[in-house]
């Protein structure tokens, strides 16, 4: 694993992080309040070795509205929320079924991902 920088935060030094991943967001622009604060924090991650990046949701056809991680092609995790949008916990699942539909979402979807730093200096440069 390499070294994260001498300014990461606490939980992306070696002794805090297990694995360092890739992932994305498929984010509705114009950004909402809570995408553009992420996207401020961000920075952070990818400097600690995570490669995270971004796709508009105008961009990624017909994906569910979920949101979800998939833990080493056999979990996935559900942020759960209430009726008012409000976290209400998570739900993790192994089933196989569940878990090949979001490896398939997961597979398309990364075909057209943008990398973080492309996105800043591209989308988000122009809101």
């Amino acid at each position: 694993m390499r070294r994260p920088p001498a300014n990461a935060v606490p939980w992306a030094t070696p002794q805090h992080a297990v694995s360092l991943c890739a992932g994305y967001e498929v984010v509705t622009v114009p950004h909402s309040d809570y995408q553009r604060w992420l996207l401020s924090t961000t920075g952070s991650n990818v400097e600690a070795g995570e490669d995270i990046r971004y796709l508009p949701r105008h961009l990624a056809d017909d994906v569910p509205v979920d949101d979800w991680w998939l833990y080493d092609d056999d979990r996935v995790a559900f942020n759960l929320v209430d009726p008012d949008g409000k976290l209400d916990g998570m739900a993790v699942t192994s089933d196989s079924g569940i878990v090949a539909y979001c490896r398939s979402v997961r597979n398309c979807l990364w075909q057209k991902v943008i990398p973080f730093a492309n996105y800043v200096d591209g989308v988000c440069a122009h809101q």
